[in-house]
């Protein structure tokens, strides 16, 4: 009896477990991993919310001009932070009534198969790749609709996260606004230096004309100014003004 009372007394505390514990249920993870699990949550919900409050948006620039970027934003909030004037100039033209080398230029100089790949260069990407590892030097090759997508809704900054909604933004903008669509919106919301924005604003202030009276020569000396718009200027880029002018006769443009 002895024996039997023991060895139910043994089986009962395996059943009933240790006092606190309920029987057949894994422990609690520690308060370290809930909370980083309620953070990986929350930051899945605001990408997804802020992708697809981006992609609204795009429908709406489809048709209408936006009224801000987020660049410009940055930029006017580094204005107010430095106390200085901030004066943008941004008038909006179409993109017939801009010269005919203007858009040209550009897509020679920042995107050359722009009109070729669906928002993605993989090919430019590629020869950036094997540049690097010859060189020892990373180039940038994004495409014109991925510029756009940070000039929109990123910063005029390098990191990892904006470069992601750059990526994921790509295929929707090429849906919704198409080629045309992107092409113009880019040559009228793109940096062409400080405080301004926009291929007319530019040629007014380099040229004294507006985009519709470019030469070609003048067209490639804006398009130049792109890669660095708040640090080269039209006096100190004519090497890769004639490299534009080059290109473009190659195409026959």
């Amino acid at each position: 009896m002895r024996i039997l009372r023991g060895q139910a007394s043994s089986h009962a505390g395996r059943e009933t477990g240790e006092p606190g514990e309920v029987v057949g249920q894994a422990p609690a993870p520690p308060r370290s991993r809930r909370l980083l699990f309620r953070l990986v949550r929350l930051l899945l919900v605001l990408f997804t919310g802020y992708y697809l409050f981006c992609v609204l948006l795009l429908l709406v620039f489809r048709f209408v001009p936006p009224p801000i970027t987020a660049v410009q934003l940055q930029r006017r909030i580094e204005a107010v932070l430095a106390r200085t004037e901030y004066h943008p100039q941004q008038p909006y033209r179409p993109i017939e009534a801009m010269a005919r080398p203007v858009p040209r230029a550009v897509v020679v100089a920042e995107d050359g198969n722009f009109w070729r790949h669906g928002g993605f260069d993989l090919e430019e990407v590629r020869t950036a790749s094997k540049e690097a590892l010859q060189r020892g030097r990373l180039r940038g090759a994004s495409t014109i609709t991925q510029q756009l997508m940070k000039n929109l809704f990123g910063c005029a900054c390098r990191s990892p996260i904006r470069k992601a909604y750059d990526l994921a933004l790509t295929p929707a903008a090429e849906l919704i606004l198409g080629k045309r669509r992107i092409l113009e919106l880019y040559l009228n919301e793109v940096e062409w230096g400080k405080g301004i924005y926009g291929v007319d604003a530019a040629a007014r202030q380099y040229y004294q004309v507006h985009a519709g009276r470019l030469s070609r020569t003048q067209a490639a000396g804006l398009a130049a100014l792109l890669p660095n718009p708040r640090r080269r200027t039209i006096g100190n880029t004519p090497w890769y003004r004639s490299e534009i002018l080059r290109r473009m006769r190659y195409r026959g443009w």
